[in-house]
């Protein structure tokens, strides 16, 4: 193992019941009763807030009886409870705009990516993106679209092979995870910033009631004959969250634990072309400024940081790492 403290450092001195086997078994009525309890007080909050949609009911209740039903299942979805609070969080990001709380940037950042990255192009200064926009080929839609097909399935496949592998490395692995996100989600209300498809399709004026837009990506779909990214895209109804690039930041997350968990290094290297197709797919397709791609990786690091070298450090978050490994493992 190479976590930042010894392993046993994170154990309490009861953990040798736990290795004996004796594990939480059913829950309790209390614990049964106030899970529930608490599921109707945030379904009630949804449906005041942001309005209840099936989705919520559904994955409320599954959560609900995956948790009660069997000690197998609870402990699955006690392990991912960290990704229920994500949920949560980038659900509760529709209650109040971010757009309704700071000025979006539009014109500064384009002319600061002009200013940093501008490549010129017959005579005329582009930004990547209107410069890849401009040489688009049919090899570089597909690559492109095949990355950002998997900004969410290899760290949920990763996460899965941590949770199998190693309980401990998988918590660590949900946590800067989570993390990650809040500072990027901080980052989104303090300066909300268009992404580069808005500019190509709305110019620089603000208009707060459009939807999102699958932008280059729409030709992967064409590609392939399937609506993909325009049936994800268009459901997002809040575009200025393009500061920083968290579609940039998860494979920089991915890739370190990656380094850490993995026996023979050179396996690693898959993550890093995965981390830099993405990056490369940010920008292609018109969702991600060069300067976004960098403040997403940035986050990633500093998210990283504050967990391993400042969490990590208190012996409260200690202890109770040891108990929430306990409570998700056999």
């Amino acid at each position: 193992m190479n976590h930042p403290m010894r392993r046993d450092e994170f154990l309490s001195e009861d953990n040798s019941n736990h290795v004996a086997g004796n594990v939480p078994g059913r829950p309790s009525l209390r614990f049964s009763l106030l899970a529930v309890l608490l599921s109707l007080v945030y379904l009630a909050a949804v449906q005041l807030t942001i309005g209840l949609r099936p989705e919520h009911v559904f994955l409320v209740s599954l959560f609900d009886v995956g948790l009660l039903a069997h000690p197998a299942s609870g402990r699955v979805m006690r392990a991912l409870a960290i990704f229920l609070v994500f949920g949560i969080l980038y659900d509760s990001l529709k209650i109040v705009p971010n757009y309704q709380v700071a000025a979006v940037d539009i014109e500064g950042l384009y002319n600061l990516e002009l200013q940093l990255f501008g490549i010129v192009d017959s005579g005329m200064p582009r930004t990547p993106n209107e410069y890849l926009h401009a040489h688009a080929s049919a090899a570089l839609d597909l690559i492109s679209g095949l990355f950002y097909l998997n900004w969410v399935s290899v760290p949920i496949l990763f996460g899965v092979y941590l949770y199998v592998v190693d309980k401990r490395r998988y918590i660590d692995f949900g946590l800067v995870f989570l993390l990650v996100n809040i500072l990027g989600f901080i980052g989104y209300y303090l300066h909300p910033a268009a992404p580069p498809w808005y500019v190509d399709q709305y110019g620089f004026t603000l208009h707060t009631g459009v939807f999102g837009s699958a932008a280059e990506l729409v030709r992967f779909d064409r590609l392939v004959g399937l609506d993909i990214f325009q049936g994800i895209y268009t459901r997002n109804s809040n575009v200025f969250a393009a500061v920083p690039s968290l579609h940039s930041a998860y494979p920089v997350v991915v890739l370190w634990f990656a380094i850490k968990q993995l026996r023979h290094k050179h396996r690693s290297a898959y993550f890093a072309v995965y981390m830099m197709g993405i990056w490369f797919a940010a920008v292609y397709s018109g969702h991600h400024y060069v300067i976004d791609v960098i403040l997403g990786a940035a986050v990633a690091v500093a998210g990283i940081l504050l967990y391993e070298q400042g969490l990590l450090r208190i012996p409260a978050v200690r202890r109770w790492l040891a108990r929430y490994e306990r409570s998700i493992s056999r």
